[in-house]
């Protein structure tokens, strides 16, 4: 295919070096301006017109900036040959030269959005129609590895399943317990776990939680989290789906309930009723092979305890899953909060890395909680990094261009700096730290739930709250409103308004006037 890819000054030689291996035939069409993004539909139909007929209609395709603000079909229009805009980043170039005969480039969306949307779709298609092969579904859960939880599929041969605790649930009210786990599922939880209060006996909250839960999610999964026998047994005879978690010291009291009503428990190398856990990989794995034997009829999950970093050992903890898992074809669960809950970094990548280390672990079953800051956010980053995991291991690849990512703070490719010799004078940057109050009013900004509310208090009193999701929509609908007149209070504003947009996005902490990080 002939293409005529079209750029400004400052990018030419990046866009001529990255398309110079084009299986294409590409040609490159300098306009004369610095930055393309200032490109329009009009001036390149100017430049396109200067070019010699013959020329130009020997082409099959334009590639405008992807920069370029206004829709590009009027380039078409005029000239008659298909024009779209190419990627944002030039060094994006290849891959959409690459995709060109599959991809359908669109006049108004940049390519590598449209590349990025088509990939997120094909690989969430995937996962889709594994999940709806009803017949495959069925053949799998034959194996040992593979069980059903209330009815969803569990195991290894499925994507791992996120597990979401809410912590202290019989401290919450009816309306702040319901309100958690919507949250959770709209997160991408695929279970619900109700958290008790250990060294304690609260067992007579439990049927009101778990009718609550089950009227109210559906299909969803429902766990308890105890180790209290008494809990645990109300909790199984109201309707829980999971039972979180069986040791060698409440078994026998709780484990002829579960066989009767025959559902699947989490067991636990421990014996909390003496205070013993294991000592040794050694011994964590034959405490569990144990216990297995003993709850023989009934569904187990096997958590042989992830340990935070530096209390016993996560790597220890990783060995005994991997032996545990070589010796055992039954599901393994694997509690992700611990790690991340005693750790003191954001917990974006944390949760990816260990949702891959538990991917090839063989683990079915991700447990958190969001209980702190810094973990806000995990049930979200473990249900991505979960599909994320599924598809490298379909595919037998590595978890990189996937179609989805967890990418947050930075970007997938280090872009090109493309540099801009201006002989102008230069002026160093100067706080002014004078005041002058806008007689119009001020505002007070306030972050809650992703959403940003810009108060305008006027001689003190509030008299309107703007609320939106995007500081440009806040700081329109304000001009819109004549609540601000001084240009200082303006780009005051802005950026304050930007900051909150950020923090609102991240999951951070606002407040006013205060740096974000």
């Amino acid at each position: 295919m002939k293409i005529l890819i079209l750029t400004g000054k400052l990018a030419s030689g990046i866009v001529e070096r990255v398309t110079s291996e084009s299986e294409h035939q590409v040609h490159t069409l300098t306009i004369n301006t610095p930055i393309a993004a200032f490109l329009t539909p009009r001036r390149i139909i100017q430049e396109l017109e200067k070019l010699e007929l013959e020329y130009l209609t020997s082409f099959e395709m334009i590639i405008t900036p992807g920069l370029i603000r206004k829709d590009v079909s009027p380039v078409e229009e005029k000239t008659g040959i298909p024009t779209y805009k190419g990627p944002k980043d030039a060094a994006d170039l290849p891959v959409v030269l690459e995709m060109i005969e599959k991809l359908e480039l669109s006049p108004k969306i940049p390519a590598d959005k449209l590349i990025e949307d088509e990939l997120r779709k094909r690989a969430l298609q995937f996962i889709e129609d594994f999940e709806n092969d009803k017949s495959n579904v069925k053949k799998l859960l034959k194996k040992p590895e593979n069980i059903l939880v209330g009815n969803l599929p569990v195991g290894e041969d499925f994507p791992m399943r996120v597990l979401a605790e809410i912590a202290n649930a019989p401290l919450l009210t009816d309306e702040e317990l319901l309100k958690r786990a919507q949250y959770y599922l709209e997160n991408g939880a695929h279970m619900i776990d109700i958290g008790m209060i250990a060294g304690e006996s609260l067992e007579d909250k439990i049927p009101g939680m778990v009718k609550l839960l089950k009227d109210n999610l559906g299909d969803v999964p429902v766990s308890i989290d105890s180790l209290n026998s008494e809990e645990l047994k109300v909790a199984i005879e109201s309707g829980v789906d999971l039972v979180l978690s069986l040791d060698h010291g409440n078994l026998y009291e709780v484990l002829p309930l579960i066989q009767d009503y025959k559902i699947p428990a989490v067991i636990l190398p421990t014996d909390f009723s003496r205070n013993w856990t294991p000592a040794t990989i050694e011994e964590r794995i034959n405490s569990l092979e144990n216990l297995m034997i003993k709850c023989k009829g009934i569904d187990v999950i096997a958590d042989l305890i992830l340990d935070p970093i530096n209390s016993k050992s996560i790597v220890d903890s990783v060995i005994a899953c991997h032996d545990f898992k070589k010796r055992n074809r039954i599901p393994l669960f694997m509690g992700v909060g611990n790690v991340t809950e005693l750790l003191d970094t954001d917990s974006v990548g944390a949760n990816a890395l260990l949702s891959g280390i538990a991917m090839e672990l063989g683990a079915s079953v991700l447990f958190t909680v969001e209980e702190s800051g810094k973990t806000l956010g995990s049930v979200h980053e473990l249900n991505v990094s979960s599909k994320m995991m599924f598809l490298a291991k379909s595919r037998g690849s590595i978890p990189k261009d996937l179609g989805i990512n967890l990418l947050v703070l930075k970007d997938k490719r280090k872009g090109e700096m493309v540099e801009e010799d201006i002989d102008v004078p230069i002026i160093g940057g100067e706080e002014d730290y004078a005041f002058t109050q806008d007689p119009l009013g001020s505002f007070k900004i306030i972050v809650k739930d992703g959403m940003i509310n810009a108060v305008h208090y006027k001689k003190m009193k509030p008299t309107v709250s703007v609320q939106g999701k995007t500081a440009k929509a806040l700081y329109d609908m304000i001009i819109k409103q004549g609540l601000i007149s001084r240009i200082e209070h303006a780009t005051y504003l802005g950026a304050e308004l930007q900051k909150a947009e950020i923090a609102a996005k991240l999951g951070k902490n606002y407040t006013q006037d205060f740096p974000l990080f």
